[in-house]
């Protein structure tokens, strides 16, 4: 008798924390929305008192972190799996593995070749520091991306690529530019902060060029406990304010950050940024729902917008290509890109723009040809061209 996918599952999994080749496996889509727990990343690591099962917990403003035995873990895998969540993706050395279950109890187990680079050593992340160094991290460990030895712990690697990642592209564009000695740079839709320290970091130690910068988020828990950080780690003209994208008071902005800011609230930022004059605005937008909404093709092309995903992703390319145009018509230099691969997030296009001129001399042929663009998919307007009207 074939044996349920299930228990398959939980075969392949012990078999894979067995020969210690499981690299990790991710438990998504609750079974209630209203949860705070948002996903459950489980990885193995190695300790002074022998292999655990590493579990990070995701809640919306806080990760958890607790390590677990093996007989253990399992099971609170499986009670995670029955009665928390829908899905499990399993990534080891030998094959990738997907559990996936429906509302209505039908449960599919569908099994891949891997796709991520093979895991050989448990003891700590090997990953190079880059532009950012662990030794001495006061942010990063308070973030719980490295451990008290200044190591990057396991489970958090993903995280420390993406950061170093996010330097590494924004380096170029900030060394070219001509700035002012009290120059301000604002991270808006900061979050937990990870890309924010970060910038103040390279800026601060790295360039020698101390910003007057500012974290803008409207959870007032995660400003208290940015702020808190930053004390900590002694950056003295870093500072976190609770408000909105479209609402926060900010004297002028040389450089503006806006990284996965939902929806409408990257053309808000985008516009913060235009409207001061912005040196630099980078953008990593994420959720493009407006334009979405506005499709209405009724030529030949209708078909591309049939399917749902497909219409999701065209969505995202129009919105973007909007963006980007509208970008240059204001005098921006502009890049798209992009920002890391999907492998560590889904949400990895990068916007650059760079100031170089107060105005595009073809400013008007650029607004005829995102006409054009409206025209062809049944668009009444993008929303970053309501807020510059």
């Amino acid at each position: 008798m074939e044996k349920n996918p299930i228990e398959a599952f939980f075969d392949k999994l012990a078999s894979c924390i067995d020969e210690k080749v499981l690299i990790k496996l991710t438990i998504s889509n609750q079974r209630s929305k209203s949860s705070d727990l948002q996903s459950i990343i489980v990885t193995l690591t190695n300790l002074k008192r022998g292999f655990r099962l590493n579990f990070v917990y995701r809640h919306t403003t806080r990760d958890i972190t607790k390590n677990y035995e093996f007989d253990e873990g399992i099971g609170i895998i499986r009670k995670a799996l029955t009665e928390d969540f829908f899905n499990a993706d399993l990534f080891s050395n030998k094959e990738d593995i997907r559990l996936v279950s429906s509302p209505g109890g039908k449960i599919k187990l569908s099994i891949q070749k891997p796709t991520l680079q093979p895991v050989t050593e448990f003891h700590h992340d090997h990953i190079k520091s880059r532009l950012i160094n662990t030794t001495g991290n006061i942010y990063l460990r308070e973030l719980g991306i490295i451990n008290a030895n200044w190591e990057v712990r396991r489970e958090m690697s993903d995280k420390f690529r993406q950061i170093n990642r996010y330097i590494e592209l924004i380096e170029p564009e900030i060394k070219d530019l001509t700035l002012p000695d009290d120059y301000q740079v604002v991270d808006m839709g900061s979050g937990k902060g990870y890309l924010t320290f970060a910038l103040y970091d390279y800026l601060a130690n790295r360039l020698g060029k101390i910003p007057v910068m500012t974290g803008v988020e409207f959870r007032d828990d995660l400003v208290k406990t940015c702020n808190s950080i930053a004390v900590k780690s002694k950056f003295d003209q870093l500072k976190f304010n609770s408000g909105t994208i479209e609402k926060v008071e900010l004297s002028h902005i040389d450089i503006l950050i806006a990284l996965h800011a939902c929806d409408t609230a990257t053309d808000e930022a985008i516009y913060r940024g235009i409207t001061s004059d912005a040196s630099l605005i980078v953008c990593a937008p994420c959720c493009h729902k407006q334009i979405r909404k506005e499709l209405n093709v009724t030529s030949a092309l209708q078909n591309i917008v049939k399917y749902g995903i497909l219409k999701e992703r065209q969505a995202e390319i129009i919105t973007d290509t909007i963006r980007a145009m509208i970008l240059e018509a204001y005098g921006y230099r502009t890049k798209v890109f992009e920002f890391i691969s999907t492998e560590h997030t889904p949400k990895n296009v990068m916007i650059v723009g760079r100031k170089t001129s107060k105005e595009n001399p073809e400013k008007e042929k650029i607004f005829r040809d995102i006409a054009a663009i409206k025209s062809v998919y049944g668009i009444n307007q993008h929303y970053l061209e309501f807020l510059l009207a």
